[in-house]
This record gives C-alpha cells, structure tokens and sequence, in this order.
C-alpha cells in the first residue's frame, strides 16, 4: 500500500489531529472553545476551519485542484489574517498537515508494521522516504498559495482602511 493510500485511508485521524494542532495556534480559552462547539453558527470560526481542511486534505490526496484549494485556503486565510497573527502564524497552519500525517503514518511504523510483500519496514525506508518527501512537496506548493492568499486580504484591508481614512477626512474637513 503506497503512502497515500494509507494517508487517504488514515483522512479522519489526520483531519481531526490537524484540526487540534490548529485549534492549538490560538489562545487557550479560544482553542477549547474551536474544539468543544460544533455548531456552524456558535463556532463559525471552527466549523469553517474543519470543513475548510477536509477540502484542502481531499485536494492534497487527489487532484490539487487549484479552484477548490484557493476558495478552501482563502476562506481560512480570511479569518486568520483580521485576527492578532504574524503573517507566519497565519499561513502556519498548512505546514501543521505535515505533523498531523507524520504523526498518524508513523504510528503504525512504530508499532512494529511490515511493509509491502513481506519486507520489513527497513527494507522500504527509501521508498516511504521519497513518497513523504513528494506529498510534503504538495504541501509547500500549498503554502505558497496560502502566503499568496494571505497578501490579497492582507491588501484589500488596508484599501479599506485608507477608504475609510479618505472618508473621514472629506466629511471631518470637507475635503
């Protein structure tokens, strides 16, 4: 079984430890409070954050469609870039996909499984090595668009603030 297989096979593990790493990334009250609440209208924030995950997880296993991982990334991004993170931890959530898939693939190789035909993992270490190394490529692909994303509202943002400067201005001068 290749390694995307087993991380397809693995998707509600890894989406739900990707999820608690996330959730993580804010402050505590507000990290239980994503976790525990998961009604779309009490938590939008969470809920949007899960779904959204699920979408980029089925594109980093299947086509990367780019359409659905713009809208998917962006509808993250949105939130992550008006709330209080660096640019970095706002787009740090893509590279949390890389430790939630180590984490739950190399559950199994800890305790112990075999890989293909009977050869023991060792015997298959490069192979696994080079199918890691290319799905975590997929992520940093992912991760450029993010940074890409994150600027967009980052821009529109300060187009707003300075409208809104300008308008103060006219009204409070009459400019």
């Amino acid at each position: 079984m290749s390694l995307q297989d087993k991380i397809k096979q693995k998707k509600k593990a890894i989406s739900e430890r990707c999820f608690n790493l996330i959730a993580g990334t804010y402050p505590a009250a507000t990290s239980q409070l994503l976790k525990r609440e998961k009604d779309r209208f009490l938590n939008p924030v969470g809920y949007t954050i899960q779904n959204e995950m699920e979408t980029i997880f089925d594109e980093l296993t299947g086509e990367m469609n780019s359409n659905r991982l713009y809208t998917a990334l962006e509808s993250i991004i949105k939130i992550r870039a008006v709330q209080d993170f660096s640019p970095s931890e706002a787009i740090g959530f893509v590279f949390l996909l890389k430790a939630a898939v180590r984490e739950e693939t190399t559950k199994e190789r800890v305790q112990g499984a075999e890989g293909p035909r009977g050869r023991g993992v060792k015997d298959n270490e490069a192979e696994i090595f080079e199918e890691l190394h290319n799905f975590e490529q997929r992520i940093d692909r992912i991760a450029l668009m993010a940074f890409d994303i994150y600027m967009e509202c980052r821009e529109k943002i300060y187009e707003i603030k300075t409208k809104e400067i300008e308008l103060r201005a006219k009204v409070n001068y009459g400019k």
